[in-house]
């Protein structure tokens, strides 16, 4: 049983989350709150939930002022009628980003991304808190805020003030510098800088030959001279 709180000063929203969670099982409502100035003295109070729907534009405290002061947060569900908080939201590490107004089987799929995050595949030993196993960013392509799972990167080319972040079915062009991204996903060791221009996902290498990485889907990434070393040791560790 997963026990889950909702901070929303939306009274609509907050009797609809209530609901949904009444008919999910295994999840049950510790408390409903209005402001994030009630959910800080929630938790500073010393009550702990698994889950929190938390809302983002509230008065006195926003839900994204509430996380960065919460010294160990639990996993979190925005619930929000703005998309454009999603990048500073992923970057406090929440699990899920809600846009309202979402029906239930959006809310469904939100818990159960909490539920797999929190139980590991059985005889599968549980990975270290520091190092996490996928993540989700949202980056900006045109005008469209676009959910990107870095499990399903292959690999990120530099173009100049832009990157080109390579999927299996998609490319996205992205405003953003390779040393931001290559800091971005520094705490998912699959990813290794190769090249001065190129980031790769090793989960996706099929072979290498001839100082290339041959990667799933016919893509090809050269590995630079310099990065050589590097990249073959943290290959054995692999």
């Amino acid at each position: 049983m997963m026990t889950c709180a909702i901070i929303d000063d939306d009274e609509i929203n907050r009797l609809t989350l209530e609901h949904y969670v009444e008919l999910t099982p295994n999840l049950k409502l510790v408390a409903s709150l209005a402001d994030g100035i009630a959910g800080l003295t929630f938790f500073r109070e010393g009550n702990k939930v698994d889950v929190l729907f938390l809302d983002i534009e509230m008065p006195h405290l926003s839900g994204l002022e509430l996380l960065r002061v919460l010294p160990d947060p639990p996993e979190v569900i925005i619930t929000t009628a703005r998309q454009d908080f999603a990048v500073d939201a992923f970057e406090l590490r929440v699990t899920d980003y809600l846009v309202k107004p979402f029906d239930f089987a959006r809310f469904t799929q939100a818990v159960q991304r909490v539920a797999s995050r929190r139980a590991p595949a059985a005889g599968a030993a549980a990975p270290p808190a520091d190092s996490p196993t996928s993540a989700d960013l949202f980056v900006k392509v045109n005008s469209r805020m676009v959910r990107i799972n870095f499990d399903d990167v292959l690999y990120v080319e530099a173009l100049s003030d832009y990157v080109n972040i390579v999927t299996p079915k998609h490319k996205y062009i992205v405003y953003t510098t390779l040393k931001a991204l290559e800091n971005r996903l520094a705490a998912f060791p699959n990813f290794m800088r190769v090249h001065r221009s190129y980031l790769l996902n090793t989960q996706h290498i099929e072979s290498i030959e001839d100082n290339t990485a041959n990667l799933s889907g016919g893509h090809f990434v050269p590995i630079g001279k310099s990065y050589q070393e590097a990249f073959f040791k943290g290959l054995q560790r692999i």
